[in-house]
């Protein structure tokens, strides 16, 4: 029961839970149904993601949307839709619930004008299961990214600064706001930072001024500013945004202008200002001004001072011109003190007056400092020198600076030495003639005139001394003295006469002379040593020691005697003893003390005889004879000679004087022979003595007797007398020269020199001269007119060095003749004339006078015309009106305000013609009107607050006298007496009557200001009118103040039409009414402003290019003032107006000449520059920017020669022009501004092609570097002489390098140059021949030098022209082949023995050859006709294995290319299609290495020809693969007639092939695929006269040859199915090409092209082997197949590669590589 029980409790809790179960189950069933379109996450249905702004179509916004349920069959519950998908922008895919970016054809742009910012969408999910609907928000926010950059609101900035400004001062604000730069981006990235960048066109701008925020771009000035150093700067200033990367972040620029605004921080400066060393200082500055001595001042003021003296202030651009600084001028200081006492200085003016008459022998020259500075007190003066020179009236003598001069002369001096002041003639004599009317420093320009010797001495004519220099040659032997007079005169006066003496100075000039030429003389034995035995004397004229006498004897003397060599006394030798009966003959010279060069001597002959002792001998005197010259001036009592005799007993000796003294006038005393002076001598009485004097011993016989011959000398002790019996009146008749006046006659009893009578005119030498005889004559023609009389002075003198003079007076009177007309006071008189004077009233007063003695002169009107308005009295010469003179009337008939015309002055009875005056009659207006004002009443308004210079309103006066004089000119100024306080604040233009504030105001508003304005003109008497102006000072309130002080609106475009909008300016004023206007800045009218609103727009065309931008200054004014036509300018109602103009493409391009003329030469090189075209367009920025083209005309083979840079207009080759010379191309270039998509211009181009034959070469003195350097001015000097024989001629520069020199032009001196040049011909378009070049050039070397020289620095010039190094190499060449003929004679003679075994070896391998061309046809023909289709999915083979390199498996299907070995190509054989540059250096490897380890060695080797033309081919043209036992061949062979190929393999086994058919040549030539895969052509020209069928022997040869030649360039496409059926080949290798394809190799558009047919050409590239053959003509086999076979087996042994040969192709033999570019040939002519 119990277990029962248990079991129903447990029945029924099991049954009770599993009710729950079930319950439960069933009720999350129906839950999970609701779960659906729920998200799988927590948190509302709203989903936000951000993307990058510009993300690119297709980004995924939300990767699942976890939405609960599936959106796709099968299984779906629930299903997904977009609702509110603004611009379809996103994209949902519901089965992943995935959403992506939709902007197919747009971009996401977060900034304006798209603003997309956020992307909001709804995707509605609806629930399958119940059918209920969630709406899920996606939000997608958009990402700034910073791609915009900032943009500056305007193109540039202006901000003007003074240079005052103090440093730190904020000078530019004007990036605030919106007026900088704005950046759309969002966030920090459209943050903008103002920063200044360095500007190299202007460096000095970056320290100038600084940022002083770098958030509102204020600049600050960093460094104090001068005007005068600098005008301008241009700041670059940069905007970059706040990009939170920096890299990332975007910058724009902008310039702006600060402009230097002239400061008052200079002082004056004098004008002209010469600056020193180009600096702003000028030099000192003298001014100068002469006025004449003792005259008036009413006649020199104002003093004409040269240069004018002006000073200007040095600040000169102050602005406004109201605020400049007037100049005061004072005189600081001055030498001498009193110069205040006769000079003043306008202190406004700067005119300099004399304030009396002054003396120039109390002052001959002022010299002054002057001041000038500003009125404004400015500290710093300017200073100048003013000297004031006193010029001489002329009434002082000359004067000589010494009474007498003395001078020295050597006899021996030639004609034209200088008079010396000393005997040494070291220094000249200098004679100086002063007059006190000239400048002690200043030649007076005296005449100074000799009164004698004047054929022997002459004086120098010109400057302040003069010299003497000899005429004519002098001899102090005859006479030793010359004494004259000279005598200066400056034309009007004359000097005292001075004394001249010229001392002859003693030259070696005479040999010293005795008196007899032997002499015999008798001596004793019983003479004492030292006893005279004869007395030698030898004359010498010359004095000193060229005339001291020296004595000695020569031979004969046997040393018995000697003689004294100072006095020539003979004497008896010490210690001898003289023997009876001997004879001596004595040999003397006498010889002077001159120096031994100079020195003279004579010789004589002495013969003594030696006698027997004589006791009874007489005193014997020294001498027979004496000769004694004795002055008459000696004094009594002097000893005149000395006669002591000698006695050989000593006896005394008593002398006495026998005869010849009757006066007594000479002693002599009895015992000691001494001869006295007794009595005085006079010459002029007894002129000589001759005595007679012995001398006795007492003894018989005693008594010997000797002559003493005395010559009295004379003493200038007498003055020459005028002979007064001769008349002292003379007359002469003026106007006539060499007249005789009469003659003076004077003697002097003196003798010699002292005896000689000169003559001198004293006081009048220019006028009158006197002869040697006394004789009178006149010089010049006299002019009684100027002096009617001269008391002449004529001095008679002897010739003494020290002469005595006596002088007389005469009298000239000069008669008259009629020689003179009558002369006017004056040349021109002047006289003003009032108008309206009556009839008669004298107007002027004429003066003439005759100069003659008899004369009646008369006055006349010579103008007829003039006799009808005056009249002259012919006796008093007065000059009367004889009619009223009106001079409106005159002036109304063109006779203006004066009238001139001729009188005459007539000497009747005269032959003289008239003399002549002219008058000018000046009628002065009489001033008839006042001026008069337009208005009674003038109004105006003013700011209370008016800067100083506001205009307020304009007065106006007009004046009715005739217009030009000067009472019609009218001008202003304010009546100070009746408007005092008004007159204090306010100022009136004199000139325009514009009434300005004379300060800056501070008054009261509605305050009325009287002011009174005066008009007056400058008539005579002045006149004048005044007005009334009243004043009003406005209120506030009513006067308008702008928004802004400164207005900048965008850029007008200069296209812009009439009315186009610039901006709006806007004023605000209370209650009022604005009007608005343009009040300065608009002058042209280009701008108009609405007067209501304040729109500005364009009222005239604008033009970028004359205008780049207009400063409009606008006012704003109440409509109350302005109808009231009055204005109130202020600070606040004016304002600036910055409008900028926006260039346009406007204008087209401008070459900058019509024809280029260019050369090339022969071997140039592709790209190279050939010359360079430059265009200019007016218009800026991009659209001065150029795109150059040319248009070329088409050539045959559609290559251009020539292309051009299109942004810098450099035109280069691109062609080779081998060959080419004399020919040229023509054709046109197209220059297009805004980068080519703007206006086009065009010009013609002509390049002509040269060659070095056609060059010069240029060598200088200078480096390569300085010619390099002046290139352009050089070419240009050379253009210009070829120019004038070839018009239009045009110079080329080839090269400029080192002089090139030696025999072979091997050696380099850098020290010089060479420049090569051409020029081509305008009209033939090819270069000037070489000859003509060398003539023009080398025909005007001089001129070219001369032009040269300032480029070429000094010493550089051409040293010739001459030929290129290779012409001149060339003729070297050909002159020196001679010399190998012998060496190329036995060069021949080995070749040919070398040749012999050549001979045998080629027919040794004759069979060789043969043996292959069997085996080629036996390969030929077993060739089927078609090829097999291969199988899909045939295995391929490497390439590489096939060639037995398994190392090049490595890398395999890479595209690599083989290049070909350019050090096998010569550069002029490259064709541009090649891709390979010929101007560029080639490397001389023979292969390349590869990133990928391998490489391949492959070389290009020329082939050689047979008999047909054919090319030879030294192998079979088989292949043979790795596999042992088995050779696999594979061939392509294209049918040249049907265009079909086919490609199969065979082993060697087999024997036989089809041939392949073909029995026509193509034209093109052959085609051929070498081994490497390239594609080869060979070119022929048809011959029909030699067609041959082509013979299988060349087959295997021609492979061979062509796959050496390859040129490689492995490139495996894509693999692609080759399409068709076949059958696979023995070895289970596929074909390449299906037979059924045809391969047309020459046409790439056809259906059998080679394009879409090799298709699996990666394969065939690296897989396969294959040649391709065209020949020309088929044939059937031509050997065995034994043949075949060993050649077969000798091919085994051959080697891979051959040496290149040198066998050049022709034209029509060329080997090149089509072009078939889809396969990336490369297209290298071999």
């Amino acid at each position: 029961m119990q277990r029962g029980w248990w079991l129903v409790r447990w029945l029924g809790t099991g049954m009770a839970i599993l009710s729950l179960l079930t319950h439960s189950w069933g009720q999350d069933t129906e839950d999970w149904q609701y779960e659906e379109c729920k998200l799988s996450r927590p948190g509302p249905p709203a989903t936000i993601v951000t993307i990058d702004e510009e993300s690119p179509n297709g980004t995924v916004l939300v990767e699942n949307m976890q939405i609960n349920g599936r959106a796709q069959d099968p299984g779906r519950t629930i299903s997904l839709t977009l609702l509110d998908n603004y611009d379809h922008w996103v994209i949902l895919e519901p089965a992943r619930q995935r959403l992506y970016l939709n902007s197919t054809g747009r971009i996401l742009d977060r900034d304006p004008p798209n603003y997309i910012t956020t992307i909001v969408v709804q995707v509605q999910c609806t629930n399958e299961l119940v059918g209920t609907v969630i709406l899920h928000e996606v939000r997608i926010v958009v990402r700034d990214r910073n791609d915009n950059t900032p943009r500056f609101q305007q193109p540039r900035y202006y901000v003007a600064v003074n240079e005052l400004t103090p440093v730190g001062t904020t000078i530019f604000t004007g990036f605030s706001g919106n007026n900088g730069a704005t950046d759309i981006d969002d966030g920090p990235n459209g943050h903008i930072e103002y920063s200044i960048l360095y500007n190299p066109n202007d460096p000095e701008s970056n320290g100038t001024v600084g940022v002083a925020n770098t958030l509102s771009g204020h600049i600050t000035l960093a460094e104090r500013l001068n005007y005068e150093e600098r005008t301008r700067y241009l700041v670059v200033i940069q905007a970059s945004d706040r990009a939170p990367y920096p890299p990332n972040r975007r910058t724009a620029t902008t310039t702006l202008t600060v402009d230097v605004l002239d400061g008052d921080d200079l002082g004056p400066m004098f004008l002209p200002c010469v600056l020193v060393n180009n600096t702003r200082d000028c030099n000192p500055l003298t001014y100068r001004v002469a006025i004449p001595e003792f005259t008036e001042p009413s006649k020199l003021n104002p003093l004409n001072v040269t240069p004018p003296i002006r000073a200007v202030d040095m600040d000169r651009n102050i602005q406004p011109p109201s605020d400049r600084p007037g100049i005061l001028y004072y005189i600081l200081v001055g030498h001498p003190v009193t110069y205040r006492e006769h000079f003043s200085l306008n202190r406004t003016t700067a005119e300099l007056r004399v304030l009396q008459p002054i003396s120039r022998d109390l002052y001959q020259r002022f010299t002054l400092i002057i001041k000038a500075e500003q009125d404004n007190g400015h500290p710093l003066p300017a200073y100048a020198d003013l000297i004031i020179e006193i010029l001489d009236e002329n009434n002082q003598a000359p004067y000589f600076q010494f009474a007498t001069y003395q001078g020295y002369v050597s006899e021996s001096s030639p004609v034209g030495t200088t008079i010396s002041v000393n005997a040494n003639l070291t220094a000249p004599l200098g004679i100086i003639a002063l007059d006190n009317d000239i400048e002690e420093m200043k030649d007076p320009m005296l005449k100074i005139t000799l009164d004698d010797y004047t054929a022997i001495f002459g004086l120098t004519q010109t400057g302040i001394i003069r010299y003497l220099r000899l005429l004519k040659p002098v001899d102090r032997e005859k006479q030793m003295t010359y004494t004259f007079t000279m005598v200066a005169s400056d034309g009007v006066q004359q000097s005292s006469p001075v004394t001249v003496n010229i001392l002859v100075i003693d030259a070696n000039d005479n040999t010293p002379t005795f008196a007899e030429v032997s002499y015999s003389v008798e001596v004793f034995t019983d003479m004492q040593p030292g006893e005279t035995v004869l007395q030698l004397t030898a004359e010498d004229a010359d004095e000193g020691l060229n005339g001291l006498v020296t004595y000695e004897i020569l031979a004969g003397a046997q040393g018995d005697f000697v003689i004294n060599n100072r006095t020539g006394r003979i004497t008896v030798a010490p210690g001898i003893t003289l023997t009876v009966g001997r004879s001596y003959a004595l040999t003397v010279k006498a010889s002077d003390n001159a120096p031994e060069i100079q020195r003279r001597s004579s010789i004589t002959t002495v013969y003594i005889e030696v006698l027997p002792p004589n006791n009874q001998s007489p005193p014997r005197f020294p001498l027979l004879t004496y000769g004694l010259e004795v002055s008459e001036a000696m004094r009594i009592g002097a000893i005149l000679l000395n006669m002591q005799a000698t006695d050989r007993e000593n006896d005394p000796i008593t002398y006495r004087i026998v005869s010849g003294d009757i006066d007594m006038v000479f002693n002599l005393s009895e015992t000691i022979g001494l001869l006295l002076l007794g009595k005085p001598l006079d010459r002029e009485t007894t002129d000589q003595y001759r005595l007679i004097v012995t001398a006795s011993d007492g003894n018989p016989g005693g008594t010997s007797t000797t002559s003493v011959n005395i010559i009295v000398t004379d003493v200038n002790d007498n003055d020459p007398e005028f002979d007064f019996t001769m008349s002292t009146n003379f007359t002469v008749r003026e106007e006539e020269a060499n007249l005789f006046v009469g003659q003076v006659r004077a003697t002097d009893p003196d003798s010699g020199v002292n005896g000689q009578i000169r003559y001198r005119i004293v006081n009048h030498p220019d006028l009158f001269m006197i002869s040697s005889n006394g004789s009178i004559f006149t010089r010049i023609p006299l002019d009684r007119e100027l002096r009617s009389q001269y008391d002449l002075v004529v001095e008679a003198s002897d010739g003494a060095v020290d002469p005595r003079r006596t002088t007389i007076t005469l009298l000239i009177q000069v008669t008259d003749i009629d020689d003179n007309s009558p002369v006017f006071s004056q040349q021109t008189y002047v006289v003003n004339v009032p108008e309206n004077s009556p009839v008669g009233t004298v107007v002027l007063q004429l003066r003439a006078s005759d100069s003659d003695l008899f004369s009646n002169v008369t006055y006349r009107i010579k103008t007829e015309s003039a006799r009808q308005l005056f009249s002259l009295n012919a006796i008093t010469g007065e000059v009367a009106v004889q009619q009223t003179l009106d001079f409106e009337k005159l002036a109304a008939v063109g006779m203006g305000a004066s009238y001139t015309f001729q009188v005459e002055a007539v000497d009747q009875g005269s032959v003289m013609p008239p003399g002549q005056a002219t008058v000018t009659v000046r009628i002065t207006d009489m001033n008839d009107f006042s001026p008069v004002f337009s208005q009674e009443l003038y109004k105006g308004m003013v700011a209370p607050n008016a800067e100083k210079g506001t205009r307020i309103t304009t007065v106006f006066a007009e004046d009715q006298d005739p217009p030009g004089t000067p009472a019609s000119f009218v001008r202003y100024r304010v009546d100070q007496d009746r408007s005092p306080y008004s007159g204090s604040i306010f100022d009136v233009e004199e000139d325009t009557g514009i009434v300005i504030t004379k300060v800056n105001l501070n008054e009261e508003p509605s305050v009325t200001f009287k002011l009174f304005v005066i008009a007056f003109d400058d008539g005579e008497p002045v006149k004048s009118n005044s007005t009334l102006v009243e004043i009003t000072v406005l209120q506030p309130s009513r006067i308008p103040i702008f928004t802004q002080e400164e207005y900048r609106f965008p850029p007008v475009s200069e296209l812009a039409p009439f009315g186009t909008l610039v901006g709006t300016i806007l004023a605000a004023a209370v209650n009022q009414t604005i009007f608005y206007s343009i009040v300065a800045g608009n002058e042209l009218g280009h701008f108009q402003v609405n007067n209501k609103t304040g729109v500005i727009s364009t009222a005239k065309p604008l033009d970028y290019e004359n205008v780049t931008n207009y400063i409009l200054r606008v006012q704003a004014d109440s409509i109350v003032v302005v109808m009231s036509n009055l204005r109130a300018p202020s600070k606040t109602n004016t304002a600036k107006v910055f409008i900028d103009v926006e260039d346009e493409n406007d204008h087209p391009p401008v070459f900058s000449r019509k024809l280029y003329i260019g050369g090339v030469t022969e071997d140039t090189k592709i790209f190279s520059s050939v010359l360079k075209i430059v265009a200019t367009d007016k218009d800026t920025g991009n659209f001065s920017e150029m795109a150059y083209r040319l248009i070329i005309p088409p050539t045959q083979d559609g290559q251009d020669s020539f292309v051009i840079e299109t942004f810098t207009g450099i035109i280069k080759s691109a062609v080779m022009f081998r060959n080419m010379r004399r020919s040229f191309f023509k054709f046109e270039v197209i220059a297009t501004d805004d980068y080519g998509k703007g206006l086009s211009s065009s010009a013609e181009v002509v390049v002509s092609v040269v060659n070095a034959l056609d060059m010069q070469v240029v060598v200088s003195t200078v480096p390569p570097t300085l010619v390099e350097e002046n290139k352009e001015q050089l070419i240009s000097i050379l253009e210009r002489h070829i120019q004038d024989q070839i018009p239009g001629a045009k110079v080329i520069v080839e090269s400029i390098g080192p002089r090139r020199h030696g025999d072979g032009f091997e050696l380099e001196d850098y020290t010089k140059s060479d420049l090569m040049v051409y020029a081509i011909d305008p009209l033939t378009n090819r270069a000037i021949s070489p000859k003509e070049l060398f003539k023009f050039l080398d025909g005007n070397v001089l001129e070219i030098n001369k032009e040269f020289q300032p480029y070429l620095g000094e010493g550089g010039r051409i040293l010739e022209i001459r030929s290129p190094d290779i012409v001149a190499s060339v003729k070297k060449a050909a002159q020196a082949v001679g010399y190998t003929e012998g060496a190329l004679l036995a060069l021949a003679i080995i070749i040919i023995l070398c040749c012999i075994p050549a001979i045998l070896i080629v027919m040794v391998t004759y069979k060789q050859r043969q043996a292959e061309c069997a085996k080629t046809a036996r390969i030929q023909m077993a060739l089927p006709p078609g090829g097999k289709t291969p199988t899909a999915g045939a295995p391929t083979t490497n390439l590489y294995e096939e060639l037995g390199d398994s190392s090049m498996r490595r890398g395999y299907g890479r595209q690599q290319q083989q290049l070909l070995r350019p050090s096998l190509l010569r550069p002029e054989e490259l064709s541009m299609e090649s891709g390979i540059d010929p101007g560029q250096d080639y490397y001389t490897q023979d292969y390349y290495n590869y990133d990928q380890g391998y490489g391949s060695r492959r070389r290009l080797i020329t082939p050689m020809y047979d008999e047909y033309g054919e090319v030879i081919m030294e192998d079979d043209g088989y292949y043979y693969g790795p596999e042992p036992g088995i050779k696999k061949r594979i061939k392509l062979v294209v049918d040249q007639e049907n265009e079909t190929s086919s490609v199969g393999e065979e082993n060697t086994t087999e024997t036989q092939r089809n041939r392949i058919p073909n029995s026509h040549s193509n034209i093109n030539g052959n085609i051929y695929l070498a081994q490497n895969g390239t594609i080869i052509r060979t070119r022929w020209s048809l011959h029909p006269n030699n067609l041959k069928v082509g013979s299988p022997c060349r087959l295997g040869k021609q492979f061979k040859k062509l796959d050496k030649l390859g040129v490689t360039h492995e490139e495996p496409p894509s693999s692609i199915s080759t399409e068709g059926t076949g059958e696979d080949t023995e070895v289970g290798r596929s074909s390449i090409f299906p037979s059924t394809v045809a391969v047309n190799l020459n046409t790439r558009t056809s259906s059998g092209s080679l394009a879409p047919t090799i298709k699996d050409f990666g394969s065939f590239g690296k897989t396969h082997i294959a040649k391709a053959l065209i020949d020309r003509n088929s044939s059937g086999p031509c050997v065995s197949e034994d043949q075949l076979t060993s050649v077969v087996n000798h091919k085994d042994s051959r080697e891979t590669l051959e040496s290149h040969s040198d066998h050049t192709l022709s034209d029509e033999e060329e080997l090149w590589m089509g072009p078939w570019n889809s396969l990336h040939i490369p297209m290298t002519k071999l």
